[in-house]
This record gives C-alpha cells, structure tokens and sequence, in this order.
C-alpha cells in the first residue's frame, strides 16, 4: 500500500507490548477469536485458537453416533447404552456444570422429569458467564452423565433426553 518494506518493518519494531497484552486479555474476557485495531499507519491484530465451541451456540443438537465409553449413571453393562446416547446434550465449551440455579436452590432437572424444547437442563459456566443449556426437543430426563461443580469439556454429553 504505498509503504515499502524498510517503513513497516519500523512500524512492527514500535508496537506497545502493553497494548497487545491487553488486546490478548480482552480476546479472553470476551471469547472473541480475533481483534485488530488501527492507529494511523500502525495496525495490530491479536488472534487465537479456540477451543470451545461459539458461545453463540448454546444447545447442542442430537448426537446420532454412539459415544464410545459408558459415561457416569450409565451402567456398562447395560444393554442399550448406545442407544440411550442418542439424546445426549453435550456441553457447547468448556467449563464449570452447574445442576441448579444457584448453591442451595433445587436442581433444574432429575432422572425420570418430563422437559419440553427450550427447559433449562443445567448451567455451564464459562470464563465467569453462566450458560443455559437447554432441552433441544421435549421428552424425559434419561440420565444425568455429571455431577454438580464439576468441571465439563468441548462436546462432553451432560445429560440424556429421550
């Protein structure tokens, strides 16, 4: 753009490490995956891996494919593990599970409880932001796989809606 090498390679050697680190702690407070901002002649984008899924996305659809290892409260040695999988809700990101509204407060769901689309099953907190995950079609709490305050991954099933 009008700049020859000698130019930019001075810009690059100016650039304030305090503002990339705060632009690289402003990516993890928001979750955003990028930033780029614009001072004159000077540009700087700071980007990273995600590891988690958009929170945007916060019910998980269906899984049609059967999860490999039985998961807690489901026995291995029942005969349709498999099957019963195929309503898990998995967790959208990594985090904290929560099974009721707050400490103390009754849990959102329990084994054999009918839900409809769009109940709140549980809670999954995320960089200090509490994230409903909710019932992706209506049926009966099948299994709970977690436990509450325990720490959840990318994708882990949470609970089983048939």
């Amino acid at each position: 753009m009008g700049h020859d090498t000698g130019d930019k390679a001075a810009a690059t050697m100016a650039i304030d490490s305090a503002l990339v680190r705060e632009l690289a702690e402003l990516l993890a407070d928001t979750g955003l995956s990028e930033i780029e901002v614009e001072d004159g002649s000077r540009k700087i984008r700071v980007a990273r891996t995600l590891t988690a899924a958009p929170m945007a996305h916060m019910v998980a659809a269906p899984v049609a494919a059967p999860v490999a290892a039985p998961a807690a409260g489901i026995s291995a040695g029942d005969a349709a593990p498999a099957a019963d999988m195929a309503g898990a809700v998995k967790s959208p990101m990594v985090g904290t599970c929560y099974l009721s509204p707050e400490p103390g407060a009754a849990s959102f769901i329990a084994v054999g409880q009918a839900v409809k689309a769009g109940d709140t099953l549980l809670i999954v907190e995320a960089m200090k932001v509490m994230n409903p995950i909710v019932a992706p079609t209506s049926g009966t709490i099948k299994a709970i796989l977690v436990e509450n305050a325990q720490p959840v991954e990318f994708d882990q099933p949470l609970v089983v809606v048939g």
